[in-house]
């Protein structure tokens, strides 16, 4: 290849990671939006579904979809909780390899009473359906 055909390759995979990047700000736009709405499911829709997605809290590590969608209804949505206000910031997204991602960013949730922030990793990979998360390792 010449010279000009690889910097015409370089400028091609800048804007694909460029959008890939756009797109997976968008999942978590919506998940913040899904959330601060008390949407628990529409919220998921940033998750894999699939028994082998992985969440990862504190010491607790929970694996697939229904258990984790099971968990943020337990600690958010059972009687005497609350959701709360989510917001995301401080969020870089490095594209790994073409279709993998690892994402990190803080989050903010505030409450009646208290906030809780802390920050999270996690590992999005492009599927048939768009940018979804597999793994998210989250501490406060």
């Amino acid at each position: 290849m010449n010279r000009v055909a690889v910097a015409a390759c370089l400028v091609l995979v800048a804007a694909a990671r460029a959008d890939d990047a756009a797109d997976i700000r968008k999942v978590l736009d919506e998940q913040v939006a899904a959330w601060n709405k008390g949407d628990l499911v529409e919220f998921m829709k940033g998750y894999w579904n699939s028994k082998d997605l992985t969440f990862v809290s504190g010491k607790d590590v929970t694996r697939g979809w229904q258990e984790t969608l099971d968990r943020y209804k337990k600690r958010y949505q059972a009687e005497g909780k609350e959701m709360g206000k989510l917001a995301f910031s401080d969020l870089e997204v490095r594209v790994l390899a073409p279709g993998i991602a690892l994402v990190t960013g803080k989050f903010e949730l505030t409450f009646s009473k208290e906030t809780l922030s802390g920050r999270y990793s996690l590992i999005m990979k492009k599927l048939d359906d768009g940018w979804r998360i597999v793994h998210d390792h989250t501490s406060g």
